[in-house]
């Protein structure tokens, strides 16, 4: 871009900052408090599988919207990892510019509706916000916000589709359709590629459809986010595994230049402790999926889970919340959390703790399962817990559990759902020797490019950390597209 139309972009911009502010001042957005939002009844949620979250009002979003200050440096943009200019599309919401607030959101995010339920913004956009770097208040409501614009869009009909090039004619292929493939795939359809995302489910989304239930993020909202990707032109394939069903070289007779591996972090970890094969006792990923997945909640449908009334989680993470809570839902009298830290120490959101007590939840912490017991049909009946005291911070910060000695008992319980970690998908590392993985089976790759040790093969998402956010993974995908982009830019076809 030259000189003068920089110039001249520049200009415009001022023009529109000045528009959208209006004429309030700095001191009187500061005194906005924070906005609340609306949840349904915990003693009726905890019932049924309605969204928790009701989402703002058109008032109390604009109203919001108000207390951006819209920093000449808004840090807040930095602190999110797919580079949202959250100044800009919450500036619109002032301005009651709904549906143009939506396209500023999709020029950098493919799932806004999908962020704006279950993106951390607390650790993230929020906690970089100058209310809490400089002025020790309460944030701007970034993810309402996001959730509010997104949702307007989706229910005014009036979805927007982001612009794309010209059609390029070449061919490149996405592994999995989670968030890291799906960000993936929207930033190469921009960008004029012939994009194929390959699924090995029978459902598009990955995890966002698998692992989070439908009271957090609702299939309804990720089926709409897709219809959108669908729109730009990018194709999907389900019931197929890569490194099964075919391997990458198949592919590529078929024509793909390169490839996207988003495979995530599918296999469950367990403890290993006595009894663990006992029938009753899931992983969270087998409880989960049957649930969110294959309607196991539904009495009509050929997938049951076995759900009793005494049920224990464990482990202390956003999925432990989210297995504990679909407990209570599927009729459980009691729903314990078991975790070997304090409540300090748990990885879960805040808000999912919160809710998980709202709802009835028990938490037992500093508690450890050491081994389980089953009744004359092979069904898990007991189990042996001892508890814990923290000792010293371990490599990951937090204070190392320590048993206590002769504090060992047991306790009823009829269901137990292991969420104690997961580790990388190994079909694709299995069926590409050539591929560098780590010790943990996680693919390496260069952290700027993502690219793998494969010519013309990139990662991201849960297969290359283990285990992580949505909008990481989503921000790992976008590297990888640029990067591909680049990479694809210097061949000849």
């Amino acid at each position: 871009m030259d000189e003068v139309s920089e110039y001249l972009k520049n200009e415009r911009e001022q023009e529109w900052r000045v528009t959208l502010r209006g004429n309030m001042k700095n001191k009187e957005r500061i005194q906005i408090e924070r906005v609340s939002m609306t949840e349904q009844d915990p003693e009726k949620r905890n019932k049924d599988f309605t969204e928790v979250n009701c989402g703002l009002s058109e008032e109390e979003a604009r109203r919001e919207a108000q207390r951006c200050l819209d920093c000449v440096n808004p840090t807040c943009i930095t602190g999110c990892p797919v580079g949202i200019n959250i100044p800009k599309f919450i500036k619109r919401i002032e301005a009651g510019e709904f549906l143009e607030s939506a396209r500023v959101l999709k020029e950098t995010n493919t799932l806004p509706a999908v962020c704006g339920r279950v993106c951390p913004q607390e650790v993230q956009c929020e906690q970089a916000c100058f209310y809490t770097l400089k002025l020790n208040k309460s944030p701007v409501a970034i993810g309402h916000l996001e959730r509010y614009i997104a949702d307007y869009e989706q229910n005014s009909g009036k979805m927007s589709v982001p612009d794309i090039l010209e059609k390029n004619g070449v061919k490149v292929a996405c592994i999995g359709s989670g968030p890291a493939g799906l960000a993936f795939a929207g930033d190469m359809a921009k960008k004029g590629y012939d994009v194929t995302v390959f699924e090995a489910l029978h459902e598009i989304g990955g995890v966002l459809k698998y692992g989070i239930p439908e009271f957090r993020l609702p299939n309804r909202v990720v089926d709409m986010e897709i219809d959108v990707l669908k729109k730009m032109g990018v194709k999907f394939v389900k019931n197929f595994i890569v490194g099964a069903t075919a391997s990458i070289e198949d592919l590529k007779k078929e024509g793909f230049k390169a490839f996207m591996v988003g495979s995530g972090a599918g296999l469950p970890n367990f403890m290993h402790i006595p009894g663990e094969n006992y029938i009753g006792i899931y992983s969270s990923n087998e409880y989960l999926t049957r649930v969110n997945l294959m309607n196991a909640a539904d009495p009509e449908y050929d997938t049951p889970v076995i759900s009793g009334k005494k049920v224990a989680v464990i482990g202390g993470g956003n999925t432990a919340m989210d297995a504990v809570r679909t407990s209570k839902r599927l009729g459980a009298e009691r729903s314990i959390i078991i975790y070997r830290r304090s409540i300090e120490e748990m990885p879960a959101r805040n808000e999912e703790i919160e809710h998980a007590q709202e709802e009835g939840v028990e938490f037992m912490n500093l508690h450890n399962p050491l081994e389980y017991y089953a009744d004359e049909n092979g069904r898990v009946c007991k189990m042996k817990v001892q508890k814990m005291k923290l000792g010293e911070p371990d490599a990951s910060g937090r204070r190392r559990p320590l048993p206590i000695e002769g504090s060992e008992f047991t306790m009823e319980i009829d269901t137990v759902v292991v969420s104690v970690g997961v580790s990388p998908n190994p079909l694709i590392p299995q069926s590409m020797k050539e591929l560098d993985v780590s010790k943990w089976g996680t693919i390496i790759v260069n952290s700027d490019t993502m690219h793998s040790s494969v010519e013309g093969v990139y990662a991201g998402g849960d297969i290359v950390r283990g285990g992580a956010t949505v909008i990481l993974a989503m921000g790992d995908g976008r590297k990888a597209a640029e990067s591909m982009d680049q990479y694809l830019k210097t061949r000849e076809f």
